[in-house]
């Protein structure tokens, strides 16, 4: 998907994480740098710098989820209760207005793990 093999090893071990059932751990909403952010490539000192408006989208984008699901910036909550109110409240559909723009949509991934995630909880 275009990017460092170092955000590639960073995602790949959040993905783990969220994955592991037998891992629970907080995780603070933040619409800003998160923890993928920091090995980014495109990470400037103080906003995303991949392109001019990538700042705002990604803005955009974590404001749209943390108003879907209801959650305040900001504010720190439970994995389990987090994937479980996003198995509930997010459909793979809803990622069309979601994360309208991203680069990774068009790849169908994210609307398969919103899929995978809902049948994990029994819905749909």
């Amino acid at each position: 998907m275009g990017y460092s093999p170092d955000f590639i090893v960073k995602m790949g071990g959040i993905v783990a994480d969220i994955r592991n059932p037998d891992k629970e751990f907080s995780i603070q909403t933040v619409a800003a740098f998160d923890d993928a952010c920091m090995a980014c490539p495109h990470r400037g000192q103080t906003k995303c710098e991949a392109n001019e408006g990538s700042n705002e989208h990604v803005l955009s984008m974590d404001g749209k989820v943390i108003a879907h699901l209801g959650l305040s910036d900001g504010e720190t909550y439970q994995k389990n209760q987090l994937l479980k109110l996003t198995a509930e409240k997010v459909k793979p559909d809803h990622l069309d207005f979601l994360c309208e723009g991203c680069s990774w949509l068009s790849y169908g991934v994210c609307k398969e793990g919103i899929a995978e995630l809902r049948k994990t909880f029994g819905i749909d």
